[in-house]
């Protein structure tokens, strides 16, 4: 990480960087932790939306700043990443974002209570693409149980990848979850990323994906 981002970084810990109990591993959240007072957190009352994977905020910080009466709380484990979300953050003066460098799965599980979220974003996580590796894929019916807990009634789970054989995947397990009710597939106001072209460029399609939570 370079040095001025260090310190960007080191002077939000506690504001826009939460400060997260750790477990045995940097990224893990301690057993102990308890779930986050989101009213606290972002200083308001607000419907509450996760991003799962932010990357740098390529898609977070246009549409949390287009959003300025919902807070977005990111989970991301890349600290150079964060790192960089938080100096653009700093950098475009956008209020209604945290993130916690910490996994999406012991986020969810341990600081986000039932039934906290209005919206859940998981745009482009890692494919996985060798058949041998599928079991490391994200999202599967346990990862969907957890995803409909933390959502409200009516709350929606927004997904997109440019993997043709993880949307078939996303689409079977959500589909058949008794949790949630398919909608048309929409991008939505999410924005065309960096990422995104180099996939459309590669020849892949881009699925975007609506469940909601029944």
């Amino acid at each position: 990480m370079r040095d001025s981002l260090r310190r960007t970084y080191d002077a939000q810990l506690g504001g826009l960087v939460v400060d997260v109990p750790q477990g045995e591993l940097r990224t893990s959240v301690a057993a102990d932790a308890p779930a986050l007072d989101l009213g606290a957190l972002f200083g308001r009352e607000a419907p509450v939306v996760v991003e799962i994977g932010c990357g740098p905020g390529d898609s977070l910080v246009p549409m949390a700043r287009a959003r300025p009466d919902v807070d977005v709380l990111a989970f991301e484990v890349y600290e150079p990443a964060v790192a960089a979300l938080v100096s653009r953050l700093v950098r475009e003066d956008v209020r209604n974002v945290r993130v916690a460098p910490v996994d999406a799965v012991g986020g969810l599980t341990r600081l986000i209570g039932e039934g906290a979220l209005s919206e859940v974003w998981t745009f482009f996580p890692d494919p996985w693409p060798k058949a041998k590796h599928h079991k490391r894929r994200l999202v599967d019916a346990t990862f969907a149980d957890l995803v409909a807990s933390r959502l409200a009634p009516g709350g929606r789970w927004r997904l997109a990848t440019d993997w043709e054989g993880y949307a078939d995947q996303m689409r079977a397990v959500l589909d058949a979850h008794p949790a949630f009710v398919t909608e048309p597939e929409d991008r939505g106001d999410r924005p065309v990323t960096r990422f995104e072209r180099r996939g459309t460029a590669e020849g892949r399609a881009i699925a975007d994906l609506v469940h909601r939570r029944a």
